[in-house]
């Protein structure tokens, strides 16, 4: 079977492959399209799997299909990054030594960006 414990990949690695195969569709996809679109081969149960998780996190919506649910993402990639670092934020009891923490290890051009979008570059 292609997704047995020897093959194991991280259930993040996964859920990004759904994730991109959902993005790259313009329509809401049903369990089996999205098994039919993702570059490996994965056993139904474990798409389902994979699409239950990811609408209990709220990344993905889903609806009555015709034959089942259908699966949309809520936002795209750089939206669901953004909300998974909201997320950890809220988790951390002193937001501003995690912010602080955050900041020094930007690069000097993310620095320089994240400046330019809160309005401190003088532009």
């Amino acid at each position: 079977m292609p997704d047995s414990d020897s093959e194991r990949r991280p259930a993040g690695e996964l859920e990004a492959s759904v994730l991109a195969a959902l993005w790259a569709g313009r329509e809401p996809m049903s369990a089996a399209q999205v098994r039919t679109a993702l570059p490996q081969s994965l056993a139904r149960t474990t798409v389902a799997t994979l699409l239950a998780r990811l609408h209990d996190k709220g990344a993905v919506k889903r609806e009555e299909g015709s034959r089942g649910f259908v699966y949309s993402p809520v936002e795209d990639a750089h939206g669901l990054t953004a909300r998974r670092m909201h997320r950890e934020l809220n988790q951390d009891g002193d937001r501003s030594m995690a912010l602080a923490r955050f900041v020094e290890r930007l690069s000097p051009d993310d620095e320089a960006e994240l400046r330019r979008l809160l309005g401190g570059d003088g532009r």
